[in-house]
């Protein structure tokens, strides 16, 4: 099996901004951008998050097992799983967005309190990776945290496809506009209380599927990534290769404490 190519740099905040209420979009500089020029938009990568008070990145290192070995507590990063929203390397920036829920997580509240200079550690692939195969219709369905993803998603799908896209936020001032070629129908779930889990599944079991080639995407809280993957796959039988589920966090518990259940259930996508 080949070993995924990863890299790491510490970028800098140039500028920041809130594009909705809930959702901040931070602009990082780095000069050694360009070792990512391969990487596909919308890829999921880990960013360290220096702890309150300090300004510096100390990577952890992946050993043979590939687990994660940190440095001493006192200077080790929050590791957080993101997805870029975009790349310029021209301008060698990094474009990262992060929803807004209070101080309540270091990556909320580090992009909450990030200025100028701000510096933060980003680790991704370095060779692409395919998000989606190709079908005449598309289900995308998330919460806040799937938003990244789901635009890259959108953004390259072809004129020709057509289908249905479902994101829960908190409420209408947070709904974005998306932009994509394909013929695509979009529906806002409204949630203030998203962190006691999503009202998705609810919303997924009215939309109609049409008879013809399909591919859906999933990402969202735990439990609910595993409702609906459980409706597509048990009651409407939908095969392995035309689904993909992902989970970037669970209600009630923090990011490293569900990482373990997390990966589990990834692997049920293979």
């Amino acid at each position: 099996m080949a070993t995924m190519q990863a890299g790491q740099i510490v970028a800098e905040v140039i500028k920041k901004q809130y594009i909705t209420p809930h959702f901040i979009r931070v602009y990082l500089k780095a000069e050694d951008v360009s070792m990512f020029r391969n990487t596909t938009i919308g890829d999921n990568n880990k960013i360290a998050i220096p702890p309150h008070g300090l300004n510096e990145i100390y990577f952890p290192t992946l050993n043979e097992n590939h687990e994660w070995i940190h440095p001493s507590k006192e200077v080790a990063p929050f590791i957080r799983t993101y997805t870029h929203r975009g790349i310029d390397f021209e301008a060698n920036e990094l474009v990262i967005d992060f929803i807004d829920h209070g101080d309540s997580g270091p990556a909320s509240k580090w992009a909450r309190d990030a200025k100028k200079g701000s510096k933060l550690g980003v680790m991704m692939r370095t060779e692409a990776k395919e998000l989606y195969p190709q079908a005449d219709w598309y289900f995308l369905i998330g919460d806040g945290t799937a938003i990244p993803v789901l635009s890259a998603i959108l953004e390259t799908l072809p004129e020709t496809a057509k289908g249905v896209c479902v994101i829960e936020v908190h409420g209408r001032e947070d709904e974005q506009e998306l932009e994509t070629k394909a013929d695509i129908e979009f529906i806002w779930v409204h949630n203030p209380d998203a962190h006691l889990g999503n009202k998705l599944a609810e919303v997924v079991r009215r939309v109609e599927i049409p008879e013809t080639s399909k591919f859906g995407y999933i990402a969202c809280e735990l439990s609910t990534m595993k409702e609906v993957r459980n409706y597509f796959r048990k009651e409407k039988s939908w095969n392995q290769s035309e689904l993909y589920a992902y989970s970037y966090w669970k209600a009630g518990a923090a990011q490293d404490e569900s990482q373990a259940e997390r990966r589990r259930e990834l692997h049920a996508n293979e």
